[in-house]
């Protein structure tokens, strides 16, 4: 379950990606079906607009996001991401909000971890961590 600080992300990065990237579809808890009976809920998705899939996406998004809560084991969610790779999402993110780290994870590749005053990137995405951390 998300605590406050995951909240406060997950809106951040709606605010960001609303105000800089018009041609994606940014969603919180959006139900993906990556296989048959095999459902996740990304704390953060992203689909392109002229890709939206409806009521829940069963091709992959062009990013998911996951956004560490105190009792989120590191392994198991890179477990996730590589379940996310899988399916065809070529970029993961990881953010935790109580050490301000995050963490990018291109599928094929080990996770990077982002300098604190770099930027999470994706296919024509870039937010800087500052942008993302201030709401904290």
């Amino acid at each position: 379950m998300g605590a406050r600080k995951h909240g406060l992300l997950q809106a951040q990065l709606a605010h960001l990606f609303r105000m800089g990237f018009p041609e994606l579809e940014p969603i919180c808890e959006l139900t993906v079906k990556i296989r048959p009976g095999k459902y996740y809920v990304p704390d953060f998705a992203v689909q392109r607009r002229d890709r939206v899939q409806d009521p829940y996406p069963t091709e992959p998004v062009h990013l998911c996001v996951e956004i560490l809560s105190p009792e989120d084991r590191f392994g198991e969610i890179l477990l996730k991401c590589e379940d996310y790779h899988a399916w065809g999402v070529e970029m993961t993110w990881i953010v935790d909000p109580e050490t301000r780290r995050a963490w990018e994870y291109r599928k094929g590749e080990r996770p990077t971890e982002i300098p604190p005053a770099g930027s999470l990137t994706a296919e024509g995405i870039s937010i800087s961590l500052n942008d993302l951390f201030s709401v904290l």
